[in-house]
């Protein structure tokens, strides 16, 4: 980790902390092609500087936090379209080191930071997996097939490893198993089925108290699900850890697999962050379909929501 500026979990401790949105998004609205199996997790291979562009649009927009690019790249990913295990790691480095370029700069390089995303084992199949959660995977296979990524990951100068979009208790599990005495911090960001249920149809308090008590996860919460949905989850994740939340939900629009195309109201995330706050969240952001324009409205939310509770 850096040690050049505060740690995320400090500044949290302060604040709210506002993250960027969807990545993905907004390379593909700036015309880039996603839709490889690395889906913008391409573009490191072949054009990391459009992605270090994206991250600093994010933060000319107000984001203090910047999610890397590596939330769809594994070892076995990156195989099958011909990338070695040396080059494999050069590109899981890279996602962090355009994000941290970027970071440089922000108006504000002190009070931002870089989350490295670890994306579940489901985003690897690129068939949707990790929004049924339903691998057929024990909790050592899982560990076994994370830990490789986290570790290069963890020693790539991120401030935080971003474990986002994880759909099931023996994927949280596995995870928890690894960051928990590492010294790594983590936070951990679910997406679920409804406002009590993972994507696997189990009760997500429990997914949520796992996390407890280990020390090196410095927020608990919900990402890539419908923002209606958000409220009830962050207050059950601050309940149930006691520790800060993490929230940062779609737009409001609803993936559609058998079509590929998004369909519905993108307008939802407005006016949310308030009760994102009285309910525990400490780091708020945007996940699909949200981009820079959206991010800056998020920004002068949570700045007209504290100075409401001043």
């Amino acid at each position: 980790m850096t040690g050049r500026r505060r740690s995320l979990a400090a500044a949290i401790a302060a604040g709210p902390v506002l993250m960027d949105g969807g990545l993905g998004t907004e390379l593909e609205s700036s015309g880039c092609d996603v839709t490889g199996i690395l889906w913008s997790g391409q573009l490191l291979l072949d054009a990391p500087e459009v992605v270090e562009a994206a991250h600093r649009r994010f933060f000319a927009a107000g984001a203090q936090v910047a999610i890397s690019g590596s939330y769809q790249l594994s070892f076995e990913g990156l195989a099958a379209v011909g990338v070695d295990r040396a080059a494999a790691e050069t590109m899981l480095r890279r996602s962090v080191a355009v994000a941290s370029a970027a970071r440089e700069a922000a108006v504000d390089p002190d009070q931002t930071w870089v989350a490295a995303s670890v994306g579940p084992y489901g985003a690897t199949l690129a068939d949707g997996s990790e929004f049924r959660g339903t691998y057929g995977k024990t909790v050592t296979e899982l560990q076994q097939w994370h830990r490789p990524r986290l570790t290069v990951l963890a020693e790539a100068g991120a401030d935080v490893l971003a474990i986002e979009t994880i759909p099931c208790l023996a994927e949280v599990e596995a995870l928890l198993r690894d960051i928990d005495g590492s010294g790594v911090p983590s936070w951990l960001s679910l997406t679920c089925a409804s406002a009590t249920t993972t994507r696997a149809g189990e009760p997500v308090a429990e997914a949520f108290a796992m996390a407890a008590d280990v020390a090196e996860v410095i927020a608990v919460g919900v990402n890539c699900l419908p923002p209606g949905d958000a409220r009830d989850l962050v207050a059950t994740a601050a309940r149930s850890s006691g520790k800060p939340v993490v929230v940062y939900p779609n737009s409001g629009e609803e993936w559609d697999a058998v079509h590929k195309s998004w369909y519905g109201d993108g307008s939802l995330l407005a006016g949310e962050i308030a009760g994102w706050l009285a309910d525990g969240a400490r780091l708020v952001g945007g996940c699909c379909r949200v981009r820079p324009a959206e991010i800056e409205k998020l920004a002068a939310e949570l700045s007209a929501a504290e100075s409401g509770a001043a």
